[in-house]
């Protein structure tokens, strides 16, 4: 079940591994946040935190919970975020993060531009996904 996340839902975020109080304070101090959650059996099993722009969409942050990667649930929770948005889809990525980049590939993302020492000395890779694809 995908669940959009507002100050009056927080507690959906209670007993799981994403901070209650960090995704509070970016509801609160981001106007354009959006945080969609993916949960099973009462558990929060992923998030995408994104910024909805004006004309287009940042994915800020994007996370499945160690034991439930690599089967099909993050692919599940990205692609109910491209339908929630309808829009230019934008995001940062590492380099050497090559299962995120296949999914992202899988999903319509293209390599636009490298950001050199982006994350700690290491480069990222801005993608874009278009909005018609």
């Amino acid at each position: 079940m995908i669940i959009e996340i507002t100050k009056d839902n927080i507690s959906e975020l209670d007993n799981c591994f994403i901070s209650k109080d960090y995704i509070l304070s970016e509801l609160t101090n981001n106007p354009f946040a959006k945080i969609l959650i993916l949960k099973e059996n009462n558990e929060v099993i992923g998030y995408i935190y994104y910024s909805d722009i004006y004309e287009r969409a940042e994915i800020n942050q994007f996370e499945i919970d160690f034991f439930h990667k690599n089967c099909g649930k993050g692919s599940f929770l990205l692609k109910s975020m491209i339908e929630t948005v309808e829009k230019d889809i934008t995001l940062e990525v590492k380099k050497d993060n090559i299962p995120a980049i296949t999914l992202y590939e899988k999903n319509s993302f293209v390599k636009k531009a490298i950001r050199k020492g982006y994350y700690q000395g290491v480069d990222g890779i801005l993608m874009e996904r278009k909005k018609d694809r």
